[in-house]
Parts: C-alpha cells; structure tokens; sequence
C-alpha cells in the first residue's frame, strides 16, 4: 500500500470506530439517560435512516464534481458538529436535529472513502484494498463499542456527554488525517463502459448491469445485514428462546468470522468469476437460515438450538467475508470513466433502503411469525443466487473475471493491459 491508501484505512478504520462508540447507546441515551422515552429515541433512530436516503443522491454527484476528498472532509466536518450537539442537546428539537446531521455525515463518509480506493487503486490491488477496508471497518466498530460500553454510566449525563465529545474529537482527527491524502487520477480496469461527458442518474440508469447490480445488493442487505440486530435476533429470542448473552455470542461469533476468514477467503475469491462467488454466498446463506431454521423450529436441546443460532451468524461472517472484495470493485468496474462517486453513491443509496426496509418487515415477522420468516429468508437467499447468475450474463470477461483476463493476456506474451485513468 502506499501512503495514500494508508490514510484511507485509517480513516475507514476511524469512521467505524466513532460509529461503534455511540450508535449501540443511542437508544438508551435518548430515552433514559435524557428522559425524553421510547418514541423519541426510536425516531433518532429513523433520523440517521431518512438523513443518508436525503443527502446521497447528492454526494454521489457532488463526489464526480469536487472530487472525494472534500466532500469527505465536509461530510466528517458534519458529522463531528452532530456527535457533538448530540452530546449536549437536551430538547427533543435538539436531539432529532443533532442525529440529522450525524447520520447524514456518516452515510456520505462511505461513498467518499470507497471512491478515494477506487482512485488509489489498480485493478490488480483493488480486490484487497477492499477487504482490508472491510476487516478494518469490523475492527473500528467492534473496538469502539466495547471502549464505548465501559465509559458510559446510564446513571450519569456527563458520561454520554463525554462519549459524544469522543466521537467528535476522532471526527476531527480524520479530518486532519484525510487532508494530507494525495488522490492521483482515477484508475480503471480495461473493458470498462465507455466515459461520458455528463454524469447523471439517467446515465446510470440507463448501465443495465449496475441496475442488476442495485437491485442484487438490495436483496443481499434486506436478507442479511438488515436482519442481524432486528429480525433475526427476535426470531431468536421468541422461536429459539436464545439468551440475550448467546445472541451476544452470535454477534461475537460473526465478526470473529470475518476476522479470521477475511484474507483466507480473498486468495479464494481472486481467482473466481466475481458473478459466481456472489452465487456461492447466496447458497451459504441459504444453509444459515436452515440452521437458523432448526434453531427455532426443530425438537432439539437449548444446547442445540444455541450451537445452530452461533452457527447461523457465523455463515453469514462467510458470506461477509466473500462479498466484501467483489460486490464493491464490482460497482467500480462498471462505473464509466470519472463517474466512480456516483455509482458509490447509488449503490450506498441502495443499501441504505435495504437497510430502512429490512427490519420494518423482518422484525414483526422474526417475533410472530417464526415459520414463514425462515421460509422467506430461505427464498431470499436463493434469489441472491439466482439474481448473480443472471448479473453474470451481462458483465464482460474483464468485470467478471479480470484476473483471468490478465493472466490470459501475460500468457501470450503481452503486457497485462495498463488501467485507463479516469478524471479525478
């Protein structure tokens, strides 16, 4: 790596840790440490949702214009006036005010970090620059929520206060960190679309893999991350009657998955048809909501019904683990010269519906409806299989598999082709 992308890692491995520091204690916060209930700190919580769908269909634009690296640096700039205010804000005017621009500082820091790997990338590094992002952004957020859990005191404001002022203090740091990045001009992969001169979202459009793409990352986000801390923990507690100390082991058990398999998994998936290691997390998810099945549905022993609730978070640490250095150069590779900001931030803008979408439906349906939930999930996880052997169809040997292509290309004795710069 150069020292440009070790600025960026820091800043996605800092980014995560001030997100893991407070989002966990929010509703706490809000609702008891504040006094100000249940129905305040649940529409905080929809507040961070409504701000990123607000503001990203502007970053991605705003991105292709300014570059990456200011709309960063204003994003964290927010983000840190946010976590600030939070900290301080004791009206309920102030507290929704202060999540706003919170969350909508956060939800930008995702598509600028992406673009800025993108730009300090090549096709043959990209791949594991994301990983590592990956692996970096679990870390940050497991770090800053055990950090955060032991500084905070449900008993006393000035622990919050002091927590909030944290999390702003780090914002500010990356701040100065990410200043100093030197974005070179855009890398990209040959066989890439053709650029065009005006980047808009009917260009975009218009690309039908990337529409394939939005629609095949909805599904993976509503069938899985969506469900994590909403459906999938409900179904547990009421079907499975899962301790809240195992559901903290399952939780446990997924980022320890990712930590471990993460560069293990990389070398497999390098060398794949990126449509088909896709597939292959649809299937392993497909076996995680079977377990997860069993869990709650068989006659087993509470023993039992533990080891397949762990083992289900556990599979989907798999699945994380093989889409994190496919799905995101994926969308890079599909983005026309220049236009990497705008794809980012369509494909964010997709995750974030996932995400708003995906525990208004599971949730009711893990704690109720314990049968049809697996069911639907268990089909969901097979149309993700289905949806990237279809995606498959449409990308270019050099999207789908560009290592073959460069290997190919070093076998006849020419030089693997050069990356076609793109305007930063």
């Amino acid at each position: 790596m150069g020292a440009a992308m070790r600025r960026i890692h820091v800043g996605n491995a800092l980014s995560a840790f001030g997100l893991g520091f407070t989002v966990p204690y929010l509703y706490v916060y809000v609702a008891q440490v504040r006094g100000l209930g249940a129905m305040t700190a649940g529409l905080v919580l929809a507040v961070f949702a409504v701000a990123a769908l607000v503001v990203l269909p502007f970053a991605g634009r705003a991105i292709v214009r300014r570059g990456p690296r200011p709309v960063l640096l204003a994003a964290l700039a927010t983000a840190a006036v946010g976590a600030m205010s939070l900290g301080l804000a004791g009206t309920r005017t102030a507290v929704l005010l202060s999540a706003a621009a919170l969350g909508a500082g956060q939800a930008v820091m995702q598509p600028a970090l992406a673009t800025m790997i993108v730009d300090c990338s090549t096709a043959d590094t990209r791949s594991r620059a994301f990983a590592v992002q990956f692996f970096l952004q679990n870390l940050g957020l497991g770090v800053g929520g055990l950090i955060g859990g032991r500084l905070v005191d449900a008993t006393r404001v000035d622990s919050f206060t002091l927590l909030f002022s944290i999390e702003a203090a780090v914002f500010l740091l990356l701040v100065g960190v990410m200043a100093t990045v030197r974005v070179p001009r855009a890398p990209r992969i040959a066989g890439a679309p053709a650029p065009s001169a005006r980047g808009s979202w009917q260009q975009l459009l218009g690309n039908r893999a990337m529409v394939q793409l939005c629609v095949l990352g909805f599904v993976l986000f509503f069938a899985c991350y969506g469900q994590f801390e909403s459906g999938l923990s409900a179904y547990g507690v009421e079907a499975a009657g899962i301790s809240t100390s195992a559901l903290g082991t399952a939780l446990a058990a997924n980022t320890l998955m990712i930590v471990v398999a993460q560069f293990a998994v990389l070398r497999f998936v390098e060398r794949r048809r990126r449509s088909r290691v896709i597939a292959g997390v649809g299937l392993i998810w497909a076996v995680a909501w079977i377990a997860a099945g069993y869990a709650g549905l068989g006659h087993g022993s509470r023993e039992m019904a533990t080891a397949a609730f762990v083992s289900t978070y556990a599979l989907f640490g798999l699945g994380e683990a093989m889409l994190s250095p496919t799905v995101a150069p994926l969308v890079a590779d599909l983005a026309p010269s220049g236009m990497a900001g705008q794809y980012n931030s369509a494909f964010a803008l997709v995750k974030q519906l996932a995400l708003a979408v995906g525990p208004a439906v599971g949730g009711p349906m893990g704690a109720s409806l314990h049968a049809p939930y697996v069911v639907t999930f268990l089909l969901f996880s097979l149309g993700i299989t289905a949806l990237a052997l279809r995606l498959g169809r449409r990308l270019t040997a050099v999207q789908d598999q560009p290592w073959s292509v460069r290997s190919r290309v070093v076998a006849r004795g020419g030089a693997p082709a050069e990356p076609v710069a793109a305007e930063a």
